[in-house]
């Protein structure tokens, strides 16, 4: 006898046709939009299949094999396989390598490092915010508000990068460091268009006796495919998202040193720290499904095909940059190593929330951002931009250079109306209100964009 509830069989559409409306509505924004978002990209279908399966009704907290519920012996597989898979796909000896796969995305992660291995009021240097760095790498504003919960749990001070090339100024780096004698120092960051220099960074690291920790959240996945430089040679504790060049859930990784210190003769003692900190310090019971996806994820993140991805994801990105900086235009460090670009506006008088919001007129979806020497972050000189989303449906080099076009008709659409209606912000959106030359570059994109297949769903499956 069927005793389930009726409405736990039904499709969402009959169960609820106003979520299911959404869906479908942002399905067509997905594919009828051009996705720049450099920390955002389209994950597959067997990966959305996992995030949606049965795994999301356990309830597991603990550990595999140390479980506070019982019922979890096929999750305890679930959670193995992804820490198996974790490991392989940065090649990582188990021996030497651990990894906790339960962080519900990157900040907890970060955060679980930090409550691990710091006291209360430690101290802790990151790449500041303006310089491309990320809110949990420690931030405080112009007027000395402590804004993440870093700073305002831990002693934060950044380190920036050279206001003259855009890259990262370890000298200066190496006399604060000195200076304030951090016991941890970040690398990593969230719009850094360049690789880093580990071995930099662990001699300094080591000339403070500071640990040193990599948020590769932004190249997870150019580090898996041995396109960017490696940090596990150099690095204590990485961290890293999920969801980003690793095509993935959204979801959260920490790896972490196991055995003997060479260097000291100790223990690296981080495991089963970091393991209390991520639970019961921050979090329940792990989303499984998350885990189970991101196994589904990393296993095919060591396939050949998705070396060729983010190969070109860089070609991509390098195409990109290339085509903006022979129109003229200024870009941080005036390239790219990896899967973004950050573009100055500053030298054209714009800011990047007006280039962020008429391109969201446009249907093309980026970010504005800080660039250094920025007052405030709220009102900040640039937009960030990335290849990877784009890339994940089938875009190479021509698309990029058609998309950097797109890009440069928008900034002088954003000058044309400055000129006619005022620097002002609210009289700056009126010159916007129904200009048809919004309307016609926005038909182009649709067009442009919709020409692409989707990872996971199909125009045809759209359903309104």
């Amino acid at each position: 006898m069927n005793r389930v509830f009726p409405e736990a069989l039904a499709p969402l559409k009959s169960a609820d046709k106003e979520m299911y409306d959404l869906i479908q509505l942002e399905k067509r924004r997905q594919i009828g939009g051009i996705e720049l978002i450099a920390s955002e990209n389209f994950t597959s279908a067997p990966v959305m299949e996992a995030l949606g399966s049965a795994l999301t009704n356990k309830y597991s907290e603990g550990l595999p094999g140390a479980r506070y519920y019982g019922g979890n012996e096929v999750i305890d597989r679930v959670e193995t396989l992804c820490q198996r898979r974790a490991l392989a796909a940065y090649r990582l000896d188990e021996k030497e390598w651990g990894v906790n796969v339960q962080p519900y995305s990157g900040s907890p992660a970060n955060m679980a490092v930090y409550t691990a291995l710091l006291n209360p009021h430690d101290r802790i240097m990151g790449l500041d915010l303006p310089s491309g760095g990320h809110l949990t790498h420690g931030y405080y504003n112009s007027n000395g508000k402590k804004i993440s919960a870093t700073s305002i749990f831990f002693e934060s001070l950044p380190y920036k990068v050279d206001p003259k090339t855009g890259y990262i100024d370890y000298d200066k780096l190496e006399e604060k460091a000195m200076d304030f004698r951090p016991k941890m120092i970040v690398c990593g960051g969230s719009a850094y268009a360049r690789d880093w220099d580990y071995a930099r960074f662990r001699e300094i690291a080591d000339k403070c006796g500071a640990m040193l920790m990599m948020d590769m959240a932004h190249i997870s996945g150019l580090v898996a495919a041995e396109e960017q430089a490696q940090p596990f040679e150099y690095c204590d504790i990485v961290t890293t998202t999920t969801h980003k060049s690793l095509r993935g859930p959204r979801s959260g990784m920490i790896f972490f040193r196991r055995g003997v210190n060479a260097k000291t003769g100790k223990d690296y003692n981080y495991e089963s720290r970091i393991n209390m900190a991520v639970f019961p310090a921050l979090q329940g019971g792990p989303h499984n499904h998350q885990i189970g996806a991101l196994a589904v994820a990393l296993k095919y993140a060591q396939t050949p095909e998705f070396k060729t991805y983010i190969k070109q994801v860089k070609a991509n990105a390098r195409a990109l940059g290339e085509t903006l900086v022979s129109k003229g235009y200024n870009l941080v460090t005036g390239g790219t190593d990896n899967h973004l670009v950050l573009w100055d506006l500053r030298p054209l008088g714009l800011t990047g929330s007006k280039m962020e919001y008429l391109c969201d007129l446009l249907h093309i979806t980026l970010n504005k951002n800080a660039v250094f020497g920025d007052a405030s972050a709220l009102s900040p000189g640039g937009v960030r931009i990335g290849a990877p989303a784009m890339t994940s449906r089938g875009l190479v080099e021509s698309d990029f250079v058609q998309i950097a076009e797109f890009l440069s008709r928008a900034a002088d659409l954003c000058l044309e109306v400055q000129k006619s209606h005022g620097k002002m912000l609210k009289d700056w959106k009126k010159g916007l209100d129904n200009n048809p030359k919004v309307a016609a570059m926005r038909d182009e994109v649709e067009a442009f964009a919709s020409a692409f297949e989707m990872p996971a769903f199909t125009k045809e499956s759209i359903d309104i």
